[in-house]
């Protein structure tokens, strides 16, 4: 078969696949890109739209194998870093997550600003930006933790040692200082810690609250959508942002 048959025959299993995709038939959909990337191997629609289905599947690693390679055929592609950012997010690796979302939508907002996906991308954005946050902040409060019993393992087997050679009475009442100062220490170092408030970027700009369903203005703002829908609805149609 040659070149140009190959792509023709190509583009109208891309058209079957969409067609199936539309239907909700995703197992025969990724059939037909599948049989799409046989005959034409370098071209990245065909896996972005094969990784659609796989998403529809919750077959995340699949996402991310087809988002990858559409990357390397199409550094820019919007969908395919969208979607990887999608699948390293579920694999709980946030911070690569939230740059590749953040890359998607630095492209989706040059390509096509007012466009749908970038509304969906930031998102999905700010979901994993607390996300992100929110892991941050129990991996250091697991590691105070980690960090507090092994010091009080250390002063334990310190004990310990004094009472084998005979010196427990001198040992005891320092052995529990040592312990009440540590849990000071620890305590204060938990308090210091422990975030105080949730990070502006992640909090609605009129209510203050963290975002459940963020959309983006023209203008480059957040809001909570059904904040800014209410505002707009009896207040007026302009950003309250630049009122």
């Amino acid at each position: 078969m040659g070149p140009s048959l190959a792509f023709s025959t190509a583009e109208e299993l891309r058209k079957a696949g969409n067609s199936y995709f539309k239907k909700g038939f995703f197992n025969a959909s990724i059939e037909a890109y599948t049989e799409a990337i046989t005959l034409c191997p370098d071209i990245p629609v065909y896996y972005t739209n094969r990784a659609l289905c796989h998403r529809k599947r919750n077959d995340w690693t699949r996402v991310e194998e087809d988002s990858r390679k559409a990357i390397q055929l199409e550094h820019n592609s919007v969908k395919a870093h969208y979607m990887l950012g999608l699948a390293l997010l579920q694999k709980q690796e946030y911070a690569d997550g939230v740059k590749e979302l953040e890359r998607a939508l630095d492209l989706g907002r040059g390509a096509n600003p007012k466009g749908y996906m970038v509304e969906e991308i930031w998102q999905e954005l700010a979901k994993a930006k607390y996300m992100e946050w929110e892991d941050l902040s129990s991996k250091r409060s697991w590691e105070l933790q980690n960090l507090k019993e092994a010091c009080e393992n250390a002063l334990k087997e310190k004990h310990d040692a004094f009472e084998m050679e005979g010196f427990l009475d001198e040992a005891g009442p320092t052995h529990m200082r040592q312990l009440e100062a540590l849990g000071r220490v620890f305590e204060k170092a938990a308090e210091a810690d422990t975030p105080s408030e949730v990070p502006d970027y992640l909090c609605c700009k009129i209510t203050l609250d963290i975002f459940r369903d963020p959309v983006i203005t023209p203008s480059g703002v957040t809001y909570e959508r059904s904040v800014i829908l209410n505002h707009l609805e009896k207040v007026g149609n302009f950003d309250p942002n630049h009122a």
